[in-house]
């Protein structure tokens, strides 16, 4: 975890004891924003699960923190990917605890080299669907499911982006659409959905990625925006959208937007 996450001198991200009581996931959380969320609901007071795809040694360690910290957490491995492997990852939740109060689908990726072509839209789209349909049964009315998303992804339909990122910016709006298509039964159920949509974040894999394939990319945006958030910083408004008012659109904005709604 960064720095000024670890800052025991500044307010808590969210109220201490405000999630005692609640179960949380956090898909891809061994490492980056994931972590970063799973510490910060841990905090808070909520049990949560640590979803990985390889990195078990660093769940186990993002536990180990969590655990030093107070709180609680399990570990649960899974390639969203695949529904038995997500099926199995839900089994051990309710086995342990009965239920679900927080998803946050956080887990994206897409411009990983030696994939397949339809990666991108698989994890993307019809993993993030499939993720949020298995848990279903261990929602219950005051849950929330948070999906993750950015600028980027987000404005796709109206705002170009760099040609080595539409791939993965296409499929993330296309899980995005998806995952609205179902906000009606979500509502019917008392299941509160949110997106939460941040600009480019220093130091994660993607923005690293991004500079690598087109250097520069991360100063220009910087300079276009003024400031980017780093990981611990859009993390914590990942963690407040768990239990912050729904907002208008089902949509929280982190970081500069104005140029993207110019455009749209």
């Amino acid at each position: 975890m960064s720095t000024d996450a670890q800052n025991s001198s500044a307010a808590p991200v969210l109220p201490a004891g405000s999630l005692i009581g609640k179960r949380a996931l956090v898909t891809g959380s061994s490492r980056g924003i994931g972590a970063d969320t799973a510490k910060y609901l841990a905090a808070a007071g909520a049990k949560v699960a640590i979803n990985y795809r390889n990195k078990e040694a660093r769940a186990l360690k993002l536990i180990a923190d969590i655990e030093a910290a107070g709180g609680e957490a399990i570990a649960v491995g899974g390639d969203l990917t695949d529904p038995a492997s997500v099926a199995g990852m839900f089994a051990t939740v309710t086995d342990v605890w009965g239920g679900l109060d927080i998803l946050v689908l956080n887990a994206s990726g897409g411009m990983e080299g030696g994939m397949a072509e339809d990666y991108a839209l698989k994890l993307n789209r019809d993993a993030q669907v499939n993720v949020l349909e298995t848990a279903l049964p261990l929602l219950g009315e005051g849950a929330r499911v948070v999906f993750v998303t950015s600028h980027q992804a987000h404005f796709i339909k109206t705002v170009e982006t760099m040609p080595e990122y539409v791939k993965v910016a296409e499929s993330k709006r296309a899980g995005e659409d998806a995952l609205r298509e179902r906000i009606p039964a979500l509502d019917e159920k008392g299941i509160g959905f949110v997106v939460v949509s941040g600009d480019m974040i220093e130091g994660t894999i993607t923005a690293t990625l991004l500079d690598r394939a087109r250097p520069g990319a991360i100063d220009a945006r910087r300079e276009d925006a003024g400031r980017l958030y780093t990981v611990s910083e859009f993390a914590a408004e990942v963690a407040r959208a768990t239990l912050d008012p729904l907002p208008e659109g089902r949509i929280r904005y982190v970081g500069d937007v104005s140029g993207f709604l110019a455009q749209s």
